[in-house]
């Protein structure tokens, strides 16, 4: 379950067509969904869909992918992922705190590890 769910988080996030990616987020995301991070907060799915659309305006061309394994217990997942051209090196690492109700996303709480001004 947990990689499962870290594949279709990611794939949100890498969905470039903004009609596929509001059923993704319809789809994984509780309707009161929440998530936050250094840069943005959302509260519902409308305004997740709102936090991605952003990210990939700021970052075209790149690519959110799993960096590492997934730990997880209860209804909580943890995952690094990594911001970078489809076939180099990242120029964003994260953290990412999945928490889950009956399976879907309602809390993500996510953290910049390293921003490609910190190398």
């Amino acid at each position: 379950m947990p990689d499962e769910l870290a594949r279709r988080y990611l794939a949100t996030w890498n969905e470039r067509d903004p009609v596929k990616r509001r059923a993704l987020i319809d789809e994984l995301w509780t309707e009161d969904a929440c998530y936050v991070d250094p840069i943005a907060t959302a509260d519902g799915r409308g305004a997740v869909d709102d936090v991605v659309a952003t990210a990939q305006r700021q970052f075209p061309g790149l690519v959110y992918r799993l960096a590492g394994s997934i730990d997880s217990h209860h209804h909580v997942a943890r995952l690094t992922w990594e911001l970078g051209p489809e076939d180099g090196p990242p120029v964003i690492i994260g953290l990412a705190v999945l928490i889950t109700d009956h399976g879907r996303l309602s809390r993500v709480c996510g953290f910049l590890d390293r921003t490609g001004a910190q190398r």
